[in-house]
C-alpha cells in the first residue's frame, strides 16, 4: 500500500456528546486509521495521541494567526508548547489557518505566520519531519471548468494566496484544500448531477483536451493543479484536507449516499486524477463523528461514526 493513499479523518469536536479523546484514539487504532486532522492544539487530544503512531495534521486557528505573525518569539513559543511538548506525537503538517477569505481581518498575516512557524520548526530540529501549509476552500478558484482553465480568484491571489504559493514552492510543502462535491452539487443541481458528485455517473465523461472527467472531485482537484501551474506552483502537491458527504439534514443526504461517496472516494484517491494519474492523493474524510453543535442542519451529520462510536455504515479507509 502506497503511504500516499492512506485516507485519514478529520476530528471535529463541535458536539456536546462526543467520547473522550482517549476513546477516540482507541477507535482510530481499532479501525486502523493512520492519519488524523485536528483543528487546534487541544491538550487532552494531543496527550491521547502520544505514542499512538497516528500521523497528525495540526491546525492553528484563524484567531491566532495575527499573534504568531507579529514575532518569531510568539511562533517559537507556540511550537514549543504545542509540538515540542508532545515528543511522542507524529506531527505531519502544521496548518496555519483554515479557509481564510480575502476580506478577513487577519488575511495579511497568513504568510508571515507561516514563515515564523517554519523557522520555529527548523529551530526545533523538526524541519525534516513537519511541513507547514494552510488550508484553502475550493471557492478560492475563480474558474474551475474545464479543469485546464482552472485559475485562482485574483482577490485570493492578491490577498494572500500568491504569497502562500511562493512559500510552498520554496519549502517543498503541499497545498491543503477543503473540497466538498456535495455542497457544489446542491448549489447547482441543474448542471451537476448527484451521480457526478458521488463518483457513480454513467453518462459520457467530460472531455478536456486529451483528458476525460467522470466525476466532480477530479474536476476540482485538477482545476487547482492548473491554477497552481499558472502561478508558479508546478511543483506543489495537493492534499485534500476535508471532504465527505452528510447522511441527514438536507437534500440528497442519505446514509446510502454518504456511504457511496466515502467508499468510492477511498478507492478513487489511490489512483490519482486524470492530470496526475498513478499518484495517490492524500485525503482526509470529514469527519469522525456527527457534531450536534454545528450551525446548519446538514452540517451536523458528516460523521463516519455516531457519538457512541458505532459506525454508521461499514467502511474501510485503507
Amino acid at each position: 500500500m502506497n503511504a500516499g493513499a492512506q485516507t485519514g479523518v478529520c476530528y471535529g469536536r463541535q458536539g456536546d456528546n462526543l467520547p473522550p479523546p482517549n476513546d477516540v484514539v482507541n477507535l482510530l487504532k481499532e479501525q486502523k486509521i493512520q492519519r488524523v486532522r485536528i483543528y487546534d492544539p487541544n491538550q487532552q487530544v494531543l496527550e491521547a495521541l502520544q505514542g499512538s503512531n497516528i500521523e497528525v495534521v495540526l491546525g492553528i486557528p484563524n484567531a491566532y494567526i495575527q499573534n504568531i505573525s507579529t514575532s518569531q518569539e510568539n511562533a517559537n513559543k507556540w511550537v514549543q508548547d504545542n509540538v515540542k511538548t508532545y515528543a511522542n506525537v507524529k506531527f505531519r503538517y502544521i496548518v496555519v489557518g483554515n479557509e481564510v477569505k480575502p476580506g478577513d481581518p487577519f488575511t495579511q498575516f497568513v504568510v508571515p505566520a507561516m514563515q515564523n512557524i517554519q523557522t520555529a520548526i527548523f529551530e526545533a530540529g523538526l524541519g525534516k519531519e513537519i511541513k507547514v501549509s494552510t488550508a484553502i476552500e475550493s471557492g478560492a478558484l475563480g474558474l474551475y471548468f474545464p479543469p485546464s482553465n482552472g485559475t485562482f480568484g485574483s482577490d485570493y491571489l492578491e490577498a494572500y494566496l500568491g504569497g502562500v504559493i511562493k512559500f510552498l514552492v520554496n519549502n517543498d510543502s503541499p497545498l491543503l484544500v477543503n473540497l466538498y462535491p456535495y455542497i457544489i452539487h446542491i448549489s447547482n443541481p441543474d448542471d451537476i448531477s448527484v451521480e457526478y458528485a458521488l463518483f457513480t455517473s454513467t453518462s459520457i465523461p467530460v472531455k478536456d483536451n486529451s483528458l476525460y472527467y467522470t466525476n466532480l472531485f477530479d474536476v476540482y482537484v485538477d482545476a487547482i493543479y492548473s491554477a497552481l501551474e499558472k502561478t508558479g506552483g508546478n511543483s506543489v502537491r495537493i492534499v485534500v484536507s476535508e471532504t465527505g458527504w452528510p447522511s441527514s439534514g438536507g437534500t440528497e443526504t442519505t446514509l446510502d449516499n454518504a456511504k457511496t461517496y466515502n467508499t468510492n472516494l477511498v478507492q478513487h484517491v489511490k489512483v490519482g486524477t486524470p492530470k496526475r494519474p498513478a499518484i495517490p492523493l492524500e485525503t482526509y474524510v470529514y469527519a469522525i463523528f456527527d457534531e450536534n453543535q454545528k450551525s446548519s442542519e446538514y452540517e451536523k451529520f458528516w460523521g463516519l461514526f455516531l457519538p457512541n462510536k458505532q459506525p454508521k455504515y461499514p467502511i474501510n479507509l485503507n
